[in-house]
């Protein structure tokens, strides 16, 4: 049973009236085809702020550790969450993220790995990059530009997609790939602060 209606819903109802979000940029991302969202962290709400405002249903990698929290656990697969096993290579999650970006769906990913604590863009970790060369994928950069204060306007701003030709076909490595859309990331938060 698919609860990600649901849940968009629901979150929308709480998370609006108190952040009144302005989203700019909505059409860059693409109407079909696999889509790999790669976005800055800042807050624990991030995914349901991306989630809300993103014109087509994401499918998240989640911490392994939420899928054991009672209730929690049993909802997150429900609402397009897989587990990752976080700090070494979990290619079980990686064969997963490719047969979402395959199957024509949104990947959403957070290439820092972990939330910033301070609010500045950190860096990327490679497996933004492995998604981006090992899939057909449009990738596209979103920026989170807070802080997350009630009542005060967040923006969530979506990029054009990052052209991959070159990188495929140059044969660039992973680190040059997250490189570049950590910088595109960068590059929204300077645009629109």
């Amino acid at each position: 049973m698919n609860l990600y209606p649901l849940g968009r819903s629901i979150c929308n109802f709480i998370l609006f009236p108190i952040y009144q979000f302005k989203v700019i940029g909505k059409e860059n991302v693409p109407k079909d085809g696999g889509v790999l969202l790669c976005c800055n962290h800042i807050h624990n709400f991030d995914p349901e702020v991306i989630g809300i405002t993103s014109p087509r249903p994401i499918h998240f990698m989640a911490k392994e550790e939420l899928f054991s929290v009672p209730v929690l656990g049993k909802i997150l697969p429900h609402i397009n969450a897989f587990p990752v096993k976080r700090g070494f290579s979990d290619r079980g999650a990686l064969r997963k993220g490719l047969e979402v970006l395959n199957d024509g769906k949104v990947l959403g990913l957070f290439p820092e790995g972990t939330r910033s604590k301070t609010g500045e863009l950190g860096k990327g970790l490679a497996g933004a990059g492995f998604f981006a060369l090992r899939s057909n994928a449009h990738i596209v950069p979103c920026a989170i530009i807070g802080p997350y204060k009630p009542f005060k306007r967040l923006k969530v701003v979506y990029g054009k997609p990052i052209p991959m030709d070159e990188y495929r076909q140059n044969k660039a490595s992973v680190e040059q790939v997250t490189e570049a859309i950590m910088n595109e990331i960068k590059h929204l938060i300077t645009a629109h602060t």
